[in-house]
């Protein structure tokens, strides 16, 4: 079976157009990489457990902040090169990420140590606009920013 997440990407508006909240990859391994590292904020789906679900559970588990009020927009389904399916839905929102704090994660670090250290599993989330968040995200993902700037186009 198909590993599958689901997650959100909030966008606001202002003057200049969209921007959008991403999220940076926490722990060693995403340290010295910044263009192409960012994603959505998401997660994988539990057995049982719907996309949207999984996404909002995501979303408080990864930026420490419930997901704000809004009316989700569904924005697609992709494959990421690894295999994995990500959903994505839109909010409209303006939220203050100042004080984000993500889930950690246990690995051994450094390799072969046998020390055990923790991480958070997303060191920084950051509002961008779209043109951006496409340098910042990872390729596959930026059919999702185009599904934004379709529905902001729409209104």
């Amino acid at each position: 079976m198909v590993d599958t997440s689901a997650g959100i990407l909030l966008y606001r508006v202002g003057a200049d157009g969209p921007d959008v909240l991403i999220a940076h990859p926490g722990g060693p391994f995403w340290a010295r990489k910044d263009e192409g590292a960012w994603s959505i904020v998401k997660g994988l789906l539990t057995d049982g457990e719907g996309p949207w679900t999984a996404a909002r559970r995501e979303f408080r588990e990864e930026v420490g902040i419930d997901v704000p009020a809004g009316e989700p927009v569904e924005l697609g389904t992709v494959r990421q090169r690894s295999g994995k399916l990500v959903i994505a839905f839109g909010i409209e929102a303006d939220l203050d990420v100042s004080n984000a704090v993500s889930n950690t994660f246990e690995i051994e670090w450094p390799p072969k140590s046998g020390l055990m250290k923790s991480f958070p599993e997303v060191d920084r989330v950051e509002w961008f606009p779209l043109e951006q968040a496409r340098a910042k995200l990872l390729p596959a993902q930026h059919p999702f920013l185009d599904a934004v700037a379709a529905v902001v186009a729409e209104r």
